[in-house]
């Protein structure tokens, strides 16, 4: 499972654009939670905690609990709203999760037996396409990382998604193709070395 960021909230009891204002006015950014066939909660979470988790990235697909008191509601963001001069956030709309629903979330890539690929091992560099892929997942069982073992690989080789044991119940967002995660790349010096012969070659 996944680590899930906690992000804590207090009630916000008057709604409105006047209400907004007075919140904003004293540190807070307003926002809403709604769906999971519940009544919308109006919450305002502290400018400073919002500016953080933005920070982060990757926010509008991040797994999130807030914390309301006592209680920690599963969401995921869905819109900020931000101010068109000074791009500050000025509203966020969080949607609710039960554990069965289905999500799409960067899940982080870890590389593992560089020692065993052929390639890294005669100098060889590990170029990441990507540090993390987007899947769709269930809220309930979010796995907290795909491996890629290196085992075996070249230089010159792509490694693609196909190659990567997915968790039961997950799959790629991206549907239409076996897009590449990671490559062997020769390392540089050889590749200079190789077009220095070739120029001699040619003269």
């Amino acid at each position: 499972m996944s680590e899930i960021n906690t992000l804590p909230a207090t009630p916000r009891e008057r709604v409105g654009k006047g209400a907004a204002r007075a919140a904003r006015r004293d540190g807070d950014i307003p926002a809403v939670i709604y769906g999971g066939n519940q009544e919308p909660i109006s919450i305002n979470i502290r400018q400073n905690v919002l500016l953080k988790a933005l920070k982060r990235g990757k926010f509008l697909s991040s797994l999130l609990d807030i914390e309301l008191g006592d209680e920690k509601i599963r969401v995921v963001p869905r819109d900020v709203q931000r101010h068109v001069v000074k791009d500050m956030p000025m509203h966020v709309d969080f949607l609710r999760l039960s554990e069965n629903s289905r999500i799409n979330l960067f899940i982080p890539v870890e590389f593992i037996n560089h020692s065993a690929a052929p390639g890294i091992k005669k100098g060889g560099m590990l170029n990441i396409v990507r540090h993390d892929v987007e899947l769709k997942v269930r809220a309930g069982d979010i796995p907290e990382k795909l491996v890629c073992d290196l085992t075996g690989y070249n230089i010159g080789d792509s490694i693609h998604i196909s190659a990567i044991k997915l968790p039961e119940g997950t799959s790629p967002v991206i549907a239409d193709r076996d897009f590449t995660v990671a490559t062997v790349a020769a390392p540089s010096g050889l590749a200079a070395g190789g077009d220095e012969e070739e120029e001699g070659g040619e003269e």
